[in-house]
């Protein structure tokens, strides 16, 4: 009985969800790391394993989070680590097709993203003008001062850095280890990334303190993000945050909860495996639906 209960109560939440997609034209997508998570791009698991078990091994972390904040000897082994997370993350198509039906439930709405760093939204065939990738780019380095504020894509150079370790690179984008296994944990000197002003070691174009470099496009971008909020703001506004949670929640969450708060006609959905909490002053225009994204997005 509960679990019909459970169900019952499910199927009205996806009700509401899928009568907002119907009768609201603008829809503003707030993107987490957990919606790239139900699209097949695991952090840990088989997939950390399969990349990086030599790297587990040596150091004893069982993720690709803790093994990027981990204080490597040298520059050769930290872009060993890096190269592969990058591109695994950034180079490679995610395996299941969350984005792309996604992208098919915005045919002919008026949208626009703030997303995550993996750029799967662009790569599934979402309008690069309605993106905002407001945490940064796998894609991209950047000075570690900065001494100024230029950014360099890196995918030259990362399949440089894989094919040094030993990997080939197939026509479809995957990544061979040599048939003895034996994978170099390490990157010739002369691939170590640096400045090409100041001669500083290169870093990765991710906000994680006030070194974070935005540059002409980040806020071009940021522009685009205001122009559509300031041209739709008579609400019947559909605030769609798919797996964000609450490490940064001043980005998404905390703005979605204001802007929806701010007409009666705005509904905030939430779908996601947790952090589901929501404020008293939107909880009848709020609706949160706890699951895997791309199984409730076929439910649609």
């Amino acid at each position: 009985m509960f679990e019909s209960w459970k169900e019952r109560e499910f199927e009205k939440k996806m009700e509401r969800f899928r009568t907002a997609l119907q009768e609201k034209n603008t829809i503003l997508i707030g993107a987490g790391a957990g919606l790239s998570t139900s699209a097949g791009f695991t952090y840990s698991g088989e997939r950390f394993r399969k990349y990086f078990a030599d790297f587990e091994q040596k150091y004893g972390f069982h993720d690709m989070y803790s093994g990027g904040f981990y204080p490597y000897d040298t520059l050769e082994e930290y872009w060993a680590y890096w190269s592969r997370y990058i591109y695994i993350n950034r180079y490679q198509d995610a395996p299941k097709p969350v984005y792309q039906k996604l992208l098919s439930l915005m045919k002919n709405k008026s949208y626009f993203v703030i997303t995550n760093v993996d750029h799967c939204f662009q790569k599934a065939g979402f309008d690069k003008n309605r993106l905002f990738y407001t945490q940064g780019d796998y894609g991209l380095f950047q000075c570690s001062e900065p001494c100024c504020k230029e950014k360099y894509d890196n995918e030259e150079i990362i399949r440089k850095m894989l094919l040094a370790q030993g990997y080939q690179i197939l026509e479809d984008g995957s990544l061979v280890p040599p048939e003895n296994g034996n994978l170099s944990m390490r990157i010739p000197s002369e691939l170590v990334p640096y400045c090409p002003h100041c001669g500083r070691p290169m870093s990765m174009n991710l906000r994680a303190d006030d070194t974070f470099v935005e540059d002409k496009g980040w806020h071009e971008a940021s522009s685009r993000r205001i122009d559509f909020l300031l041209r739709h703001n008579r609400g019947h506004i559909l605030y769609l945050e798919l797996g964000v949670g609450y490490n940064t929640p001043g980005i998404i969450k905390y703005p979605f909860f204001s802007m929806t708060a701010e007409d009666k006609d705005n509904l905030y959905v939430c779908i996601n495996t947790s952090d589901m909490r929501v404020p008293d002053l939107i909880r009848d225009r709020a609706v949160c639906i706890k699951g895997d994204i791309g199984e409730v997005l076929d439910r649609i």
